[in-house]
């Protein structure tokens, strides 16, 4: 078996440009663990992050590019601003009616709403690269959000999130305070409205960090450390990148799915129990907590990592590719063509009997002939890119069927 995941993205790390430390040592000292403040002039490159969204390039979105919801969304005095006060119809050959109006939003913004431009690794290029990289290096999924708040505004009150995030300052000044957590490790069901006195009471507090944000500068934050944030005498530009990372309670999840093929795990309670009387409960309950601890014994780390790898790898696409030019590669393929495996596409190698070899991707399996196996490990492991060169098959013919097909399965792509 061989896993492996293509590279891609830009040249510049991406991590580099998001912590002012080493990365081995942001993964065992701020990972998941602590707050990391990284100044501008600490940071990897000049010109901070215009390059990934400028001022200029947030009215693009807004103005030229037919936003609708959920892509945006808008938020004032801490609460969220019903779609309806800025989004409308869309005119003549656009029959929707929840698209962005570009005068409203203006009115919102002039009002003091932040606006929250929502997704953007999917529908802004230079993000969708760079947040493919950063996936990548992380090893988790990820997404980006912009917010754009007006001079003196205050999006939204004192709260955590359920995921880290990378806050990442674009334009103008914003007054950061942050606070320790009142329940560390939140999952992602466990959001912070469930614990909003807790959450006010200790804001009221001495915060672990406050600390007014410039151009180019960074912060780190894992899930449930409270934060709050406001622009200061000029409006404010910053991304927020959240990374959905696994946590030990996914490998519960997936234990618990495959103890369903247990069958004294899958059996009927006694005829009219009283799930109310603990009396009655503990015997059930002790057998059921045997049966399991019985059951863990022999549990498979491989039908485990199946199943993580069914729930994590469609939540990180692969880079995106241009289906025209594709189609036009395929059909005039030669032996001399160069082509490359799809950057950022995450991919497993394995037998599948006697004379076939599977190829299982982020949201489906391929199955090949045996005999393309050579070829195959090659080319995914970025060790040639000419479809002459594809080694282990008979001749120019056989390599140009193999080399159509993973194109045609966007597995490939013509190299640049």
């Amino acid at each position: 078996m061989l896993d492996g995941t293509t590279p891609g993205g830009p040249r510049r790390p991406a991590l580099t440009r998001c912590v002012s430390v080493d990365p081995a040592k942001f993964a065992t000292a701020y990972w998941g663990r602590a707050p990391l403040l990284s100044l501008a002039d600490e940071l990897d490159g000049p010109g901070g992050f215009l390059d990934l969204l400028s001022p200029a390039d947030a009215d693009e979105l807004l103005s030229r590019r037919g936003l609708r919801t959920p892509f945006i969304r808008l938020a004032k005095d801490g609460k969220l601003v019903a779609p309806g006060r800025y989004t409308g119809g869309g005119g003549t050959g656009a029959e929707i009616d929840d698209q962005v109006l570009d005068e409203k939003i203006l009115q919102q913004y002039a009002d003091g709403a932040t606006l929250v431009l929502q997704g953007l690794h999917r529908t802004w290029p230079p993000l969708i690269a760079f947040a493919g990289e950063l996936g990548a290096a992380l090893g988790q999924p990820l997404q980006v959000n912009a917010y754009l708040t007006p001079p003196g505004n205050q999006g939204f009150s004192t709260h955590y999130d359920t995921h880290d995030v990378f806050v990442l300052q674009v334009d103008g000044r914003k007054r950061w305070r942050i606070h320790p957590p009142v329940l560390p490790d939140p999952l992602e069901r466990q959001t912070w409205g469930g614990r909003a006195d807790e959450v006010t009471a200790t804001a009221a507090g001495e915060p672990a960090l406050d600390v007014v944000l410039t151009p180019g500068d960074a912060l780190y934050l894992p899930r449930g450390w409270l934060h709050s944030a406001a622009a200061q005498d000029d409006s404010s530009l910053h991304l927020t990148i959240g990374i959905k990372a696994l946590t030990r309670y996914a490998l519960v999840e997936a234990l618990l799915a495959e103890a369903a093929e247990d069958q004294r795990l899958r059996a009927t309670l006694p005829y009219a129990l009283d799930v109310s009387d603990p009396d009655q409960i503990e015997p059930e309950l002790t057998e059921t907590i045997e049966a399991l601890r019985s059951w863990l014994d022999t549990a498979s780390p491989a039908a485990v990592a199946e199943r993580l790898r069914r729930r994590a790898w469609p939540a990180a696409r692969p880079a995106p590719l241009r289906p025209l030019a594709q189609a036009a590669a395929i059909r005039t393929l030669t032996a001399d063509d160069r082509i490359m495996p799809r950057p950022l596409l995450r991919w497993r190698l394995e037998p599948d009997g006697a004379d076939q070899i599977r190829l299982r991707l982020f949201d489906r399996a391929v199955t090949f002939p045996a005999g393309c196996a050579d070829a195959l490990r090659t080319f995914l492991d970025g060790d040639v890119t000419r479809v002459g060169d594809l080694p282990g098959l008979d001749d120019d013919a056989s390599r140009l069927v193999l080399a159509r097909r993973l194109l045609r399965e966007a597995v490939a792509v013509p190299a640049a």
